[in-house]
């Protein structure tokens, strides 16, 4: 029996939230539908009354393709709920400072996609993303979120990916992220238990990176082919990426949170960069002071290091790769340092937040990809007593759920 539903409000994952609660994918506040409820959530959804935010979403996948979930919702009012999101998290905590307006980023702009690889019946290999709440691929002939040249490569990418579909059970995913010097690509998803990727396989692999003119391909971290060092820049330095490595997914994003970091770290006499990567922020914030960067990824220290040698104009940096989350920094680590910035994952930073609010420092700058973690970390600083003086939220993740943000707090 279908019933007839109106939406009070858009929910923290972008569905639309009628009374009972139930959730109705691709609707907006106001709007009535009719729908099927199971579970808790509304199938077939016939729109009703629209609300006067909705526009025609851009991409020709909307609604079947599971990456983004807002497409049909206005700028203004969408940026504004990423922010109300931030403010419902940090409030839950207790908190509540200045929330800033969200920082938007345009379409065409992310350097980073995760593409999915599967073969047909017919043989045919097709790339794209997983559909909405399934497991289904979605193949993708452009995508607007994504940098053209990232769409420009997807046919020349399905050859790299039917290499690697081998064995029955392997389900690759092609990490792609767009450097300077080309197209990097990282596979995982591939059976190993059965022996791995066969030698034949491996050579098709390497045949078809050379074709597709990509600058390296690596199998779970395993180089199997580069043509150049796929280089991306951090403030001043050209750092060369470990296979696999963190990057943030859209330059404007990264150069949006490095804009709030310096304007954070003025005046800092030495700096802090836990969770640093490869150097993202090292190099931008050694422009201000010495920095001490550390972060669990060997990789990406080694990359700083190199990006870092022969580089002049620069305050020190001593790069360490240690394990935040089972060997946090502790106030002796920190001593002589006055300035803390934290990059964690999604997970949060709360083992190194204690011991961040037991140390001397007195201005600390957090970087999230999380608000809800991001409070309960920011929660432990507080009532260490800092003051968390302004927040930005920053939409990286352009039409999702997702809402990233630098917050900066004063002792």
């Amino acid at each position: 029996m279908r019933e007839r539903l109106t939406i009070s409000h858009v929910g923290a994952q972008g569905d639309g939230v009628a009374p009972g609660p139930v959730f109705a994918p691709l609707t907006l506040a106001g709007e009535v539908i009719e729908a099927e409820v199971r579970d808790g959530r509304a199938e077939g959804l016939t729109l009703i009354a629209p609300s006067p935010e909705r526009q025609v979403p851009p991409c020709p996948h909307f609604g079947t393709c599971g990456g983004c979930a807002l497409q049909h919702w206005q700028t203004d009012p969408y940026l504004a709920w990423k922010g109300e999101q931030v403010r419902l998290a940090l409030a839950r905590q207790g908190l509540e400072p200045d929330i800033r307006p969200t920082v938007g980023i345009p379409p065409a702009t992310r350097r980073r996609l995760a593409l999915h690889a599967r073969r047909a019946a017919d043989g045919t290999v097709s790339l794209g993303f997983k559909g909405r709440r399934s497991w289904a691929l979605v193949p993708i002939q452009t995508c607007v979120i994504a940098d053209p040249r990232l769409v420009e490569a997807l046919p020349r990418l399905i050859p790299v990916a039917a290499a690697f579909l081998d064995h029955p059970k392997s389900a690759p995913t092609l990490h792609v992220t767009l450097t300077e010097t080309g197209l990097d690509v990282d596979v995982t998803g591939v059976e190993r238990r059965s022996g791995g990727l066969p030698a034949d396989r491996r050579q098709q692999a390497i045949r078809a990176a050379e074709a597709a003119d990509l600058a390296r391909l690596s199998l779970a971290g395993e180089v199997l082919a580069m043509r150049r060092a796929p280089r991306v820049r951090f403030g001043p330095a050209a750092v060369t990426l470990p296979p696999g490595g963190f990057l943030q997914a859209v330059p404007e994003a990264e150069a949006a949170m490095v804009t709030r970091l310096l304007e954070g770290v003025k005046g800092a006499k030495r700096i802090a960069d836990l969770f640093c990567g490869a150097g993202t922020f090292t190099f931008p914030l050694a422009s201000v002071a010495p920095v001490l960067a550390a972060d669990a990824a060997e990789g990406g220290i080694a990359a700083l290091k190199a990006g870092r040698a022969g580089l002049k104009g620069l305050s020190p940096i001593e790069a360490v790769a240690r394990d935040l989350f089972r060997r946090p920094l502790t106030p002796h680590d920190l001593k002589g340092i006055d300035t803390v910035v934290f990059d964690p994952p999604r997970a949060g930073a709360q083992a190194q937040v204690e011991q961040i609010a037991a140390s001397g420092a007195t201005t600390v700058v957090g970087v999230s990809c999380n608000p809800v973690t991001f409070a309960r970390d920011a929660r432990i600083l507080v009532e260490a007593g800092f003051v968390l003086e302004a927040v930005t939220p920053i939409d990286q993740f352009l039409w999702s759920a997702h809402v990233e943000l630098v917050g900066t707090f004063r002792r």
